[in-house]
């Protein structure tokens, strides 16, 4: 397999994981405090979503403007709209907050993010690799998101769970619900990109 140092390809996809990591550094760092604190995360998290959605448009239409790709132009596609699905989940989470009112983040949540935000440097260094033709190395960060993904999975039931057993508001517990089983479909994105990963290693190595 043949990479070419500069191929565009991978300054799209470097260009994704850069937003991706960016925007989930915000998400996982910004304080909510206020109702005005709330809105302006939300709005924030809308421009890294419009961002990453600028990036992967180029991605297609570059896709449809060459014969030759450095990998299959099908993975190429996939990786891109994996990763934009991790900063999608992450803007409708944002949006979920500002919607319900909800400033403060539990720990749930906090356990939620603190896992999504590692899953997204293993994605960022996968990528770097990726563009080194380090296909092998690859690996060893799918795993790890992997693993992130099954902490989700423990902190989901366990949310769920003190969820039902605690809150009395019907009204609470579906909007803390809702979050929850959000913050779970972002860890599941992050581990489809994992998946994408381990299916060009497949391929190419």
């Amino acid at each position: 397999m043949i990479f070419k140092k500069e191929d565009k390809f991978f300054d799209h996809l470097n260009n994704i994981s850069a937003n991706l990591v960016e925007s989930t550094n915000f998400f996982a760092e910004y304080k909510l405090k206020s109702e005005k604190d709330i809105k302006y995360f939300s709005e924030k998290m809308k421009e890294f979503e419009t961002k990453g959605d600028s990036f992967v448009h180029q991605v297609i239409q570059d896709l449809n403007k060459v014969f030759i790709t450095p990998i299959e132009r099908e993975d190429i596609l996939a990786l891109a709209m994996h990763m934009d699905d991790v900063l999608d989940g992450l803007e409708h989470t944002a949006a979920l907050f500002d919607m319900y009112s909800i400033y403060v983040a539990d720990d749930y949540m906090l356990k939620f993010v603190e896992a999504i935000q590692h899953s997204v440097i293993e994605i960022d260094k996968s990528v770097g690799l990726l563009s080194k033709k380090k296909l092998l190395q690859i690996r060893r960060h799918a795993i790890k998101i992997k693993d992130y993904e099954s902490k989700c999975d423990t902190v989901h039931r366990a949310s769920i769970k003190d969820l039902f057993q605690v809150e009395k508001d019907p009204i609470q517990l579906i909007k803390y619900k809702e979050i929850y089983e959000q913050l779970e479909d972002v860890a599941d994105c992050c581990e489809n990109v994992a998946n994408t990963f381990e299916a060009i290693i497949m391929k190419n190595a």
